[in-house]
C-alpha cells in the first residue's frame, strides 16, 4: 500500500474564477537519480543507477514466468514496463493501466508474509499475474473500448469483476508456482479461521463489503480461497472461462456473477457459501496432536458496541517487568498506539505511534522500548526513510535516531545498543549496531551472500539471534557481533520461520509446521526442537518475563488478537522434529500439483542469478520519454467538471502530465479545446493550462433579455511547492503555490456585462496562496478527524493595470477537536474575505453559510461550527442491490456578515443558519468501495426560511 499523506486537506486551492483545475501532485523521486533501463524481448526494467544486479535478476525472473505465469489466464500479455523503487522503505509493488506499467519496492518486508523466496523473486510472480488479469480485457468489448480509449478502456472493461478476483488469484498463483506464496502462511488465513471456528458465518454481502464493527478479512483472503476452490474443483484455467464471458459484454448489474453461473452453475453467492463450507469440514475439527496448552489473558479494553466487541488488536507483547507488558494496540476505532498491559490491572495508554514500519518486531531493553517509522521525504514522494523512535517507559521521554533504511530494530537487555535491518539502494542486506543513545553506527556485519535478515534478537551474553532467508529456505542462526561468525541453529528449509526470542539455552520462535502457526524452540547446545505452545487458532510473537517464569504471546480470536499469558516450564514441552519439508497450507498442495507450470517456474528460481546471459544495459532519460499517451477517446478534463475528447500523458517515473481534448458546455451549448501540463520533476511544480472556446450567455437588463456569443482564449501558468512534514501521529503538509492568468476575449458585443465576465476587454491576474493542514490519524469508525487544524490563505490581484481592476484576499482556518463521544468530533471554522471589485469580481475564496447562493461583498466575515456524530454502525442488506454500514449526521450552524462600501454607505447583511446532514454510508451492486450521501436541511433564523437538498455523492477511499 502507499502511505498518501494529506490526501484531501492539502487540495485546498480556489483557483482564480476563469482558470482550469491543475492536474494531481504524484510520487517523484529526487531528480538527481540517473536511470538506466534492461531491455528483454517482452519486458522493460527502469531502474536508478546503482541496482544493476537486481535489475537484471529480475529481469529474467520476469521473462521466465512470461508464458507459463499467465497461461492458465489464457492470455499472453504485450510488453511492459516494470520500474524499480529503491529510495522508498516502503514494501509494496503495484500494477496499473493508467499508464500500463508495474512498479516494484525493493525493500523487503520483515513480517511472516515474505515467506521462504525472495521479495522481488515473490513480486515477479504476484505482479505479472494482474499483467495477464488487467490484458484479459482485450477481448469482447475490451477490443473496441482498448482502440477508442487507450489503455484506460481495459479499466473500463473490467468494472465489473469484483477486487477479490484480482488479489485472490493473483495470491493463488503465487501459491502455485512458488515454494512459498501467502496460501501456504497460516497467518494469512487466520481471521477467516477465527470467524468460522466462531460461528461467524457472514453472507457473501458483508464479505465483500466489509463492516466498521466486525473483523471481514480482506479480499486477499477472501479471493485467494474462493478462486482456488474453483480451479481445486474444476480446472486451473476455469476462470479464464469465466472472464471469456463477460468480456462479451459486461455493462449490466451482476455481469460477472452471471458468467460464473453460465461457466460453472454457481452465482458468486453461491461460490461463497460452497467454499466457506469446504473450509468448514477441514477447520471445524481439531487439529490432531498435543492438548491445548493452557494460558490467560492479560488486561484489555476493547471498544464495545451493545453487547458486542468492536474488533480490537493486542500484538507483539514485550514485557517490562514481570507482570506488566507493552503492546501495539489498534483496530477499527483505535489507531496505532502502545499500552501497558497487567496481569492484574487494567489497560493504560502509553504512547500513540506514527506511521509505523515493520509493526512486527516491537522491542524492550532497558526500560525502553524501540520501534521503526516512516519518514517521508519533503517534497519528494518516492524518498521514505525509516527513523528509529526509542520511548522511555518510566518518563515517557522520546528520542529520534537518525533517519535511515532500517526495516526493524532491537534493543540490548541493557538499552544501550540497537541492531537493525537495513537493505541499502542496491539491494544489499545486513545487520547494523548502533549506539542506542545516539544511533552512530558502530558496526556492519559482513553478509558476503547477502542472505536477507529478518527480526533480530539480542542475547543475554551481547550475541544475536536471526531468521535469515537464503536461496533454499529459511534457518536461525545466532551471530558472534565481534567477528560476524555465524551458526545454523536449524536446517535450512521451506520453512517460514519467524520471530526468534533468545532465553537461556533456547531460541522461541514461530513455526507452521503443524499447519498452525505455534511456539516452538530450539536448544542451541544441542540442537533438539520443541513445541512451547498449542493454541487453536496459533500463539504469536513470543516474549519471556524477566523472571523466567512467564511466557507471553498474542493470538488470535473473532474480536481481534489477545495478549495471553502461560507458565514457562521446559520439562512439559514436548521434543519435535525440526521441519525440513514444505509448510502445509489451505488449497496449496493441491493448487500446486494442477498448476501445468508450477514445477518449471520452480526450477527455473532455483537456479543461481548468474546462470542466465546477462541483458544490453541503455541509460534512460525521463526527459525524452516525458509524454507517455495512455488514455485517449473520452477522457476527463482537467477542470474535473465532466468527459471530454482528447488525451492524456504521464511518462512511466511520474514526472510530466499533459492533456489535450476538446470539451463541450451542456449550458451554454459551445464548444472548447484545451490543454494542461504540469511538470513535477523539479523542487517546484510547474503548471500550465491552455483553453479556447466559445460562450453563449444571455443576460436580463432593462432593455429585457439580451444574448451574445464569443470567444475567449485563457492562460494560466504558476508554480505550486508540495510539502510534507509529518514526523509523528500527525499528518502535516504545507502548499504554497503561485499562478498567473491571461484571459482575452473576441466579440463580446453586450452593451453591459456582468462583473464576474471578462467582458470585451481582457483580464490580467494573479493568485498566491498558502494551505496547511495538521491532521490526527484517523480509524475507520472516525467521522471526522478529532483533532486538525488547517488554514488556507489566498491572494487574488490584477496588477499590470490594464483591463480588468480587482483584488482580493482571503483566509479561511478550521479547528477539530473532540465530541463528547469516541468518534465524534465538533469544527469551529472561521474566514475573512476582503476585496476591490470594481471592474471584476473573483469567486468566492471562503466558504459562505450553507443553504444559501454566495453574495459578494466588500467585507465578509464567516464563522461555522459543527457537530459530526455517527448515529450507528449496522449491517443492513437489501438483497443484493444495497448494504448498509453506517448512519451519521451533523448538526452545524453558520454564520456571516457582508458589508459593501462602494456606494458610500455602509450596506450590511448578517446571516445566521441552522442545518442538519443526515447521511447513510452504503455499497451497492456488490462494489467493495463504500459511497456516502444524505440530505440536507438548512433554516435561516432571519429570514425563517429553509432548504432541503441532497448531499453530493462522498467515495470513500
Amino acid at each position: 500500500m502507499r502511505h498518501r499523506l494529506l490526501p484531501a486537506l492539502l487540495s485546498l486551492f480556489f483557483p482564480l474564477a476563469a482558470s482550469a483545475q491543475t492536474l494531481p501532485i504524484l510520487d517523484q523521486n529526487p531528480p538527481a537519480l540517473r536511470w538506466r533501463q534492461v531491455r528483454t524481448p517482452h519486458f522493460r526494467v527502469l531502474y536508478p543507477t546503482g541496482l544493476d544486479s537486481a535489475a537484471q535478476r529480475t529481469a529474467r525472473r520476469l521473462e521466465q514466468v512470461h508464458a507459463p505465469g499467465t497461461a492458465t489466464l489464457g492470455v499472453l500479455p504485450p510488453p511492459i514496463s516494470i520500474v524499480l523503487q529503491n529510495q522508498t522503505t516502503v514494501s509494496n509493488a503495484f500494477v496499473t493501466f493508467l499508464p500500463r506499467h508495474a512498479e516494484f519496492f525493493t525493500t523487503p518486508q520483515q513480517g511472516m508474509g515474505l515467506g521462504t523466496v525472495d521479495w522481488l523473486d515473490g513480486l515477479v510472480v504476484h505482479e505479472y499475474r494482474h499483467v495477464g488479469q488487467f490484458d484479459k480485457a482485450r477481448q469482447g468489448i475490451g477490443r473496441l473500448l482498448h482502440p477508442l480509449l487507450g489503455d484506460g478502456g481495459l479499466g473500463v472493461a473490467a468494472v465489473g469483476v469484483p477486487q477479490w478476483f484480482f488479489e485472490g488469484d493473483a495470491v493463488g498463483s503465487e501459491t502455485a508456482l512458488t515454494r512459498s506464496g501467502r496460501g501456504r502462511i497460516p497467518e494469512f488465513n487466520v481471521g477467516l479461521r477465527a470467524n468460522r471456528l466462531a460461528g461467524r458465518h457472514y453472507d457473501y454481502q458483508k464479505a465483500v463489503s466489509g463492516s466498521l464493527r466486525d473483523n471481514v478479512p480482506d479480499w486477499y483472503v477472501l479471493g485467494y480461497f474462493m478462486t482456488s476452490y474453483l480451479k481445486n474443483h474444476y480446472t486451473p484455467a476455469i476462470w479464464a472461462g469465466v472472464l471469456d464471458r463477460y468480456y462479451r459484454f459486461p455493462f449490466y448489474p451482476f455481469s460477472f456473477s452471471n458468467s460464473l453461473r453460465r461457466t460453472t452453475g454457481l452465482t458468486v453467492e453461491q461460490l461463497h457459501a460452497r467454499t466457506m463450507a469446504d473450509l468448514d469440514s477441514t477447520w471445524q475439527a481439531r487439529p490432531p496432536g498435543l492438548p491445548l496448552t493452557a494460558g490467560r489473558d492479560f488486561a484489555a479494553q476493547p471498544e464495545r458496541q451493545g453487547r458486542h466487541a468492536v474488533f480490537t488488536e493486542y500484538r507483539y507483547p514485550q514485557y517490562v517487568n514481570d507482570s506488566t507488558v507493552v503492546a501495539m494496540k489498534t483496530g477499527l476505532g483505535d489507531i496505532a498506539q502502545l499500552v501497558l498491559l497487567s496481569r492484574h490491572g487494567a489497560e493504560k495508554k502509553l504512547f500513540v505511534q506514527g506511521l509505523v514500519n515493520s509493526p512486527e518486531l516491537l522491542s524492550v531493553g532497558g526500560g525502553k522500548v524501540v520501534w521503526p517509522e516512516f519518514r517521508s521525504d519533503p517534497r519528494w514522494g518516492q524518498r521514505v526513510y525509516s527513523e528509529l523512535r526509542i520511548l522511555t517507559v518510566a518518563s515517557g521521554e522520546l528520542t529520534r535516531l537518525k533517519q535511515r533504511r532500517y526495516a526493524a530494530a532491537a534493543l540490548s537487555p541493557d538499552g544501550a545498543r540497537l541492531v537493525a535491518v537495513q537493505t541499502d539502494s542496491a539491494y544489499h542486506h545486513a545487520l547494523v549496531l548502533l549506539d542506542a543513545r545516539t544511533g552512530a553506527g558502530q558496526r556492519t556485519l559482513p553478509n558476503p551472500q547477502n542472505d536477507f535478515y529478518l527480526q533480530p534478537r539480542f542475547t543475554a551474553d551481547g550475541q544475536l539471534v536471526v531468521v535469515t532467508l537464503k536461496p533454499a529456505g529459511k534457518t536461525i542462526e545466532l551471530l558472534d557481533p565481534a567477528t560476524g561468525a555465524a551458526r545454523a541453529l536449524l536446517p535450512v528449509a521451506n520453512v517460514n520461520l519467524t520471530n526468534p526470542q533468545p532465553w537461556q539455552d533456547y531460541v522461541l520462535y514461530n513455526s507452521p509446521q503443524s499447519g498452525i502457526d505455534n511456539v516452538y524452540a530450539v536448544q542451541i547446545s544441542s540442537g533438539r526442537t520443541f513445541q512451547v505452545t498449542s493454541r487453536p487458532l496459533g500463539a504469536y510473537h513470543a516474549a519471556v518475563a524477566p523472571d523466567g517464569r512467564h511466557l507471553a504471546f498474542h493470538e488470535f480470536r473473532a474480536d481481534g488478537s489477545r495478549v495471553v499469558e502461560m507458565l514457562l516450564d521446559p520439562a512439559t514441552w514436548p521434543p519435535v522434529p525440526a521441519a525440513t519439508t514444505d509448510t502445509p497450507g489451505t488449497y496449496a498442495a493441491e493448487l500446486s500439483a494442477r498448476e501445468p507450470a508450477a514445477g518449471l517456474i520452480r526450477s527455473l528460481m532455483l537456479r543461481p542469478p548468474d546462470s542466465a546471459a546477462r541483458y544490453p544495459v541503455q541509460r534512460y532519460s525521463p526527459l525524452r520519454h516525458a509524454f507517455n499517451v495512455f488514455s485517449y477517446g473520452l477522457i476527463q478534463s482537467p477542470a474535473g467538471n465532466g468527459l471530454s475528447l482528447g488525451v492524456r500523458s504521464q511518462d512511466l517515473l511520474s514526472t510530466t502530465q499533459a492533456v489535450v481534448g476538446v470539451g463541450y458546455d451542456q449550458t451554454e451549448r459551445t464548444a472548447n479545446v484545451f490543454g494542461g501540463l504540469s511538470y513535477q520533476g523539479r523542487y517546484p511544480v510547474f503548471d500550465a493550462d491552455v483553453a479556447y472556446g466559445g460562450r453563449n450567455v444571455a443576460l436580463l437588463t432593462t432593455q429585457g433579455l439580451l444574448r451574445d456569443q464569443w470567444t475567449y482564449t485563457r492562460l494560466s501558468t504558476g508554480l505550486r511547492l508540495p510539502l510534507t512534514f509529518t514526523r509523528s501521529r500527525y499528518l502535516e503538509g504545507l502548499t504554497l503555490g503561485a499562478y498567473y492568468l491571461h484571459e482575452q476575449v473576441q466579440g463580446y458585443d453586450l452593451p453591459v456585462r456582468t462583473i464576474t465576465e471578462v467582458g470585451p476587454s481582457s483580464l490580467n491576474g494573479l493568485q498566491t496562496s498558502l494551505s496547511y493542514a495538521r491532521q490526527l490519524k484517523q480509524s475507520a469508525r472516525d467521522v471526522a478527524p478529532r483533532w486538525a487544524q488547517t488554514l488556507l490563505v489566498t491572494w487574488r490581484t490584477t496588477p499590470f493595470g490594464a483591463g480588468r481592476d480587482a483584488a482580493q484576499l482571503g483566509a479561511q482556518a478550521s479547528l477539530f477537536v473532540p465530541g463528547l463521544g469516541k468518534h465524534q468530533a465538533i469544527r469551529v471554522r472561521g474566514g475573512y474575505q476582503r476585496q476591490q471589485q470594481r471592474e471584476y469580481r473573483f469567486g468566492s475564496a471562503v466558504s459562505f453559510p450553507r443553504g444559501e447562493g454566495y453574495v459578494s461583498f466588500d467585507r465578509l466575515q464567516t464563522a461555522s461550527l459543527d457537530y459530526y456524530l455517527p448515529l450507528a454502525y449496522v449491517h443492513w442488506t437489501l438483497g443484493r442491490v444495497l448494504y448498509i454500514q453506517r448512519l451519521r449526521t451533523t448538526g452545524f450552524v453558520d454564520f456571516a456578515q457582508g458589508e459593501n462600501t462602494g456606494t458610500g454607505r455602509l450596506a450590511t447583511r448578517r446571516y445566521r443558519n441552522v442545518g442538519l446532514d443526515a447521511n447513510v454510508l452504503f455499497n451497492v451492486l456488490h462494489l467493495r468501495t463504500p459511497i456516502e450521501t444524505g440530505l440536507r436541511y438548512v433554516y435561516n433564523t432571519y429570514t425563517r426560511r429553509y432548504v432541503l437538498e441532497p448531499l453530493v455523492l462522498n467515495i470513500r477511499i
